[in-house]
């Protein structure tokens, strides 16, 4: 890799670029437009850096670009790079040209961390050496120390811009709804294109019937589809007055109200988990019992305090409208839920909560953020605070036994919080310091 390399963002994916590069000794120039990066102090003093913005003539004069996926390939510095013949690729191209372990990749507006997750889980259990990656756990190019029989990654949509030869064994699509809209111009066709790129170089496509957006847009013979959904594919929902069961080709195989996964969204990742280790050989005894065992991620519908018959769940990690309607949906016979609701929207359609919202007649939303004022156009019923905390103070002198107090936003968190997990973390230490407190 003789070129003149610029590395672009300098958070944890652009530290793991820098380091990989200088492993075979070539030293890149690196940029980020914070003028004090979190990681600036990893950085060697003899490496080029130019920080507080992009600087478009070390962007111009480049050979090849590695760029972060914070940093969106619509720039029009970097559109003018591309013009010029500029190749620009990310961190998951980079691995893909090295890589030669098999790759189980996942992605999906919501679920994919659930999904990776639980996958680790059960491949670890029957006994596969195995690392988790992308988007969670390690950066990829760090896993190539590792040697693994497997990796399995997390991938967004940011990932997918700038992937190329990226060859992956299963690939999974779990789902596709608006998200992240602020940054894609052609608005939601544009995000499922870049999402669908994950089947391009798979051997084998693992989709939701359900979702006709998650669908490949072509079939290929020399492909394997593996399809799951409520009521349509190989692994199906079927429900009865005993309960929702996982079946496969029409035999039901597990009751999930004996498990401990929570709602319809969950039920669907497990069909999408078991599709996957069935194609591994899996024993499906192993597969069944660490999906019955199965507890929520910290941040997905995460039970945090129960006093007087309330219960407070901690839900910031859903960032998106698709992904607060699920939590709603799993929460609907509740006697009353205080919904915690905002942030920045990303551009996506909120208004599409509002007849959502009208139709339960059990909700009450508190709103917070960027947002705040958007979702009550939408909801004049919504009371406007400040703050999560002003929120919760209000909302802890008015809540009754049966009630469930639900931070659920729908946003993302970066107006006012580092990311949803600083964000559920908060809304934890909140709750209990002010039920402390009482």
């Amino acid at each position: 890799m003789n070129k003149k390399i610029l590395i672009i963002g300098l958070g944890i994916t652009g530290i793991s670029c820098i380091n990989f590069l200088l492993k075979k000794n070539i030293i890149p120039s690196v940029m980020d437009v914070c003028n004090y990066p979190k990681f600036i102090q990893k950085i060697p003093s003899y490496i080029p850096c130019h920080l507080g913005s992009l600087k478009e003539d070390w962007i111009l004069n480049s050979q090849l670009i590695i760029l972060s996926p914070g940093i969106s390939i619509f720039n029009n510095i970097l559109l003018k790079a591309k013009k010029k013949g500029i190749e620009i690729i990310g961190d998951i191209e980079l691995f893909a040209r090295y890589n030669t372990t098999p790759i189980i990749a996942i992605t999906g507006t919501n679920g994919k961390s659930t999904v990776t997750n639980m996958i680790g889980k059960i491949m670890k259990k029957n006994n596969f050496n195995v690392s988790i990656g992308g988007n969670i756990g390690y950066p990829v190019l760090d896993l190539l120390s590792f040697s693994r029989d497997f990796y399995i990654l997390e991938i967004s949509s940011f990932q997918l811009e700038t992937i190329k030869k990226f060859n992956i064994y299963i690939a999974v699509i779990l789902n596709i709804s608006q998200d992240h809209m602020d940054r894609y111009p052609l608005g939601i066709k544009q995000y499922r294109d870049f999402k669908l790129r994950i089947y391009k170089n798979a051997s084998i496509c693992v989709y939701n019937t359900d979702d006709i957006l998650s669908y490949p847009k072509y079939f290929d013979q020399n492909k394997k589809y593996v399809t799951f959904g409520k009521f349509s594919g190989k692994y199906t929902l079927c429900y009865n007055k005993k309960g929702i069961y996982l079946q496969i080709n029409n035999q039901k195989i597990l009751n999930f109200n004996k498990t401990k996964l929570i709602g319809i969204h969950n039920y669907l990742n497990a069909l999408a988990v078991l599709a996957v280790t069935d194609l591994l050989k899996i024993s499906r005894k192993i597969s069944l019992q660490e999906i019955s065992n199965y507890l929520n991620m910290d941040h997905i519908l995460q039970i945090i305090h129960i006093e007087n018959g309330v219960t407070w769940i901690n839900d910031s990690k859903s960032t998106n409208i698709n992904s607060t309607k699920a939590a709603l949906n799993y929460l609907y016979k509740k006697k009353k839920i205080w919904l915690l609701l905002g942030g920045y929207d990303k551009n996506c359609e909120l208004y599409l909560l509002k007849k959502y919202l009208q139709k339960k007649n059990n909700i009450n939303v508190y709103c917070f953020g960027i947002s705040s004022k958007k979702i009550l156009s939408i909801y004049p019923k919504a009371k406007i605070v400040k703050t999560i905390f002003q929120g919760v103070e209000q909302i802890i002198k008015l809540v009754k036994y049966g009630d469930v107090v639900l931070l659920s936003p729908a946003c993302s968190s970066i107006d006012q919080f580092k990311n949803f997990k600083h964000r559920g973390k908060e809304f934890v230490k909140i709750v209990k310091k002010l039920h402390n407190s009482k």
